[in-house]
């Protein structure tokens, strides 16, 4: 029988994958989901003889499955190949008596890059049949945005937009954004916070206007955020690759639970986890680790959502986030596809900035899900502890997740720490943890410094910025971020 995908906050449109990810979006502004989650179990045996690559054939074939086997199979190995600096691509480390999943050997340092090496792949097979030329719009809290811009240049028949709020990313990770090259790219800065631009994306997307004028010339927007379904599917890949490393190492029996504590901000990281459970792996808890935006803390505890806060500045930057717009996904899901309740929630968020889920949805979640939160000081207390415990360099976002994983209680399953990014992306505020202040030096002073005081060496994606030339300067405000990416499609398509 085929699988279609549909929002979830309606059983109307349905649509295939290839069409849900040109889309990213659904019309109605809910996010695509398919019923025939967890419908196809994938054989663990299998899984823990194969190799990342075999898995995430696996993986995205359960997921997307109007792909053949060979379109899948091209987009594998052109997403996982030499632009990797670990052959494992996503290698499962020891962390004292824990686990450190690394995702951070791609191309932009950060876990990104699992999921958007393979989106254009994905995209490029499904406009294939499509013939419009399309616009990726994204908003990034930090590294989505070079991910994309990585992930995406020089692709045939499309263009990436991103928005980034000024003021409020590393040294770093705006280096890898403004000096990003290739004719089809547009950068522009943002006077506001993550939230803001997240929120004016996702309106961009519902204007029918723009969309009208767009369609004239051919053109289609879609996004690259964890909205894009298309974004979500590659990630469940680690989850199912990390257990099987887990399983070869001995440090896992076939078939035992693991639990995983993932930093999360937008929440599209900790669900494909959820995705993974859904599919057959042995999970025994998903931990979400919230920085002092605390949001899905609060929501996993009390089962209310509430955005009305103020929004906190702090050195884990991507996960400065009060709208975390994955967790619509798993209300669908964990209310057994209640699109009514869904789309009712989503209302209230938007127009009151809050909402509360039945005490039974609660509880529903409460099974899988567990929660804990690390403010700065933690974070930093956490890094120094684990240079000095572990001599394991980590970066402030892994360093939430490590302070909230030290903090649980043994249950006897493995413990799996999602590490996001090289610390190299943030190194001024790594240096800082270690007691050195590096208050009056640049990004690159900085990760000479960190090269120095530990001994590591910081990946050559980052280190080799220092001779790149900065190439977008634009800064704009939220209601101007419409006009910028027409702009942009009228230079890139023309």
């Amino acid at each position: 029988m085929e699988t279609f995908y549909h929002s979830t906050r309606s059983h109307g449109e349905l649509v295939t994958s290839k069409q849900a990810i040109l889309a990213g979006l659904a019309p109605d502004g809910g996010l695509y989901v398919s019923d025939a989650l967890g419908s196809e179990r994938l054989d663990l045996a299998q899984v823990c003889a194969g190799s990342f690559a075999q898995t995430a054939g696996r993986v995205l074939g359960a997921l997307l499955p109007d792909y053949t086997a060979g379109e899948l199979a091209d987009c594998v190995s052109a997403a996982y190949g030499a632009q990797w600096d670990a052959p494992e691509v996503c290698p499962v480390t020891p962390l004292g008596s824990d686990w450190l999943l690394e995702l951070f050997h791609g191309p932009t340092c950060a876990f990104k890059d699992v999921a958007l090496q393979m989106l254009p792949q994905l995209m490029g097979v499904a406009r294939e049949g499509d013939g419009r030329d399309v616009m990726i719009v994204t908003a990034t809290s930090g590294d989505t945005g070079k991910a994309a811009l990585d992930g995406f240049s020089g692709v045939p028949h499309t263009g990436v937009c991103v928005f980034y709020p000024w003021g409020k990313v590393s040294d770093i990770q705006h280096l890898q954004m403004v000096t990003q090259v290739g004719g089809n790219v547009a950068v522009c800065a943002i006077r506001g916070n993550f939230d803001d631009a997240q929120s004016e994306v996702k309106r961009i997307f519902s204007d029918h206007d723009l969309a009208g004028r767009l369609s004239a010339r051919n053109v289609v927007l879609s996004s690259a955020n964890s909205i894009n379904v298309g974004r979500l599917a590659p990630q469940v890949t680690y989850y199912f690759d990390s257990y099987a490393q887990l399983v070869r190492a001995g440090a896992v029996a076939p078939g035992g639970e693991v639990t995983y504590v993932v930093p999360t901000g937008n929440f599209g990281d900790v669900l494909a986890g959820y995705y993974a459970k859904r599919m057959g792996l042995p999970v025994r808890k998903l931990v979400v680790a919230s920085n002092a935006n605390d949001v899905l803390t609060d929501f996993l505890t009390t089962g209310t959502y509430d955005r009305r806060r103020p929004f906190v500045k702090t050195i884990s930057p991507s996960m400065d986030i009060l709208v975390s717009s994955n967790l619509e996904r798993l209300l669908y899901f964990a209310s057994s596809g209640d699109v009514e309740l869904v789309a009712s929630l989503m209302a209230d968020l938007a127009e009151r900035g809050a909402y509360t889920v039945p005490p039974a949805l609660l509880a529903s979640i409460q099974e899988t899900f567990g929660c804990g939160r690390a403010d700065d000081g933690m974070a930093r207390e956490t890094i120094l502890a684990t240079w000095e415990g572990c001599h394991r360099l980590i970066d402030p976002h892994t360093a939430v997740a490590k302070h909230v994983m030290d903090a649980l209680d043994e249950d006897g399953s493995a413990r799996v720490c999602l590490s996001t990014a090289s610390p190299y992306k943030f190194p001024a505020d790594v240096l800082g943890a270690l007691g050195i202040d590096a208050s009056g030096m640049n990004g690159f002073a900085s990760m000479d410094s960190l090269e120095h005081v530990t001994g590591t060496t910081a990946p050559v994606q980052l280190s080799s910025l220092r001779d790149a030339e900065s190439l977008h300067d634009d800064v704009c405000d939220r209601d101007k971020m419409g006009a910028f990416v027409e702009s942009a499609c009228a230079r890139v398509f023309l």
